[in-house]
């Protein structure tokens, strides 16, 4: 068991539209117990979308959390049973109005694994072509294209700071040598 935590038992605290989070209690490897409070989350799906000349497309929305603006890759948390690669492709269309031939997965992130169970795909659209953007009653944001090299920058000098943007700039940047 080593590294391994038993859940002795499970009780759910609070079950809302996007999240439920549970009271966990569990044995740790040497016998002894803890608690763990859990947020569980059915995760999310991002995408950068690529132009051929090197320009991305970024969503500027504001964050309630951090009263604040922030400026991300386009991105939806998945339903229930939902297919990500999906959910990306749907995500991207609606809040950019963008489709794609060329669909490159760049792998999942926990973004925040000790008490988070959210995992976040990721993935780049290339070959993109232009439809209707589509957002949700909800959902009110700003597309801003800039190359992808002045976005590295960004990440870099801490001005884009959410953490599945960066780390997808940070891929595809690497993946189309940037």
């Amino acid at each position: 068991m080593h590294l391994e935590e038993k859940t002795i038992d499970s009780t759910v605290v609070y079950e809302g539209k996007i999240f439920t989070i549970t009271h966990d209690n569990v044995e740790l490897e040497n016998g002894c117990t803890a608690v763990r409070d859990v947020l569980l989350h059915h995760g999310g799906v991002c995408v950068i979308p690529v132009t051929d000349d090197g320009q991305i497309f970024l969503v500027k929305q504001f964050r309630y959390p951090f009263r604040t603006a922030t400026l991300e890759v386009p991105a939806g948390k998945l339903e229930k049973n939902e297919d990500h690669a999906q959910c990306g492709k749907r995500e991207l269309l609606e809040e950019t109005g963008c489709t794609c031939e060329d669909y490159i997965y760049l792998g999942e992130m926990l973004p925040t694994p000790a008490y988070n169970s959210e995992i976040t795909y990721m993935y780049m659209a290339r070959k993109l072509s232009f439809e209707k953007q589509s957002l949700d009653p909800d959902e009110f944001l700003d597309v801003v294209k800039m190359p992808l090299s002045e976005a590295l920058e960004k990440v870099m000098d801490g001005s884009i700071r959410d953490g599945k943007t960066q780390i997808a700039i940070l891929k595809a940047a690497r993946i189309l040598g940037i």
